[in-house]
């Protein structure tokens, strides 16, 4: 039993490595990626068939679930410092993408605001 607690604290205690960083840029990163699917205008641009546009908007709706839960269960690792990654880069990617900053928002209109509407509307 001890043994199992020395290997959990010792799994919990990350060293600042190479792998360590990259873990905690590539959490920043898809989450920032997922923010700018949240509020990306790409499918009108692309197409004006109803049919595609709707399969397009799947697709992207399907990848953005996929990234949050693999966001998800990185964080659910109980680190520290890939919750921070994660939050950190939804948060960027919120002021970047949906903030008063980058445009006005307004919460009554939801409708062609995005090709998927922000979690606000739903």
């Amino acid at each position: 039993m001890i043994s199992f607690l020395d290997s959990f604290l010792d799994w919990q205690s990350q060293s600042f490595n190479v792998s360590y960083i990259l873990a905690l840029i590539s959490v920043f990163s898809i989450s920032l990626l997922v923010e700018w699917l949240s509020h990306a205008r790409l499918i009108k641009s692309i197409t004006s068939n109803d049919v595609i546009a709707g399969l397009l908007q799947t697709f992207m709706f399907a990848i953005r679930i996929l990234l949050a839960y693999l966001l998800m269960l990185a964080v659910m690792s109980f680190d520290t410092g890939i919750l921070i990654a994660a939050v950190a880069g939804y948060s960027v990617g919120f002021l970047i993408f949906a903030s008063q900053v980058s445009r006005k928002f307004n919460v009554e209109n939801c409708e062609d605001l995005s090709d998927l509407p922000p979690l606000v509307c739903m």
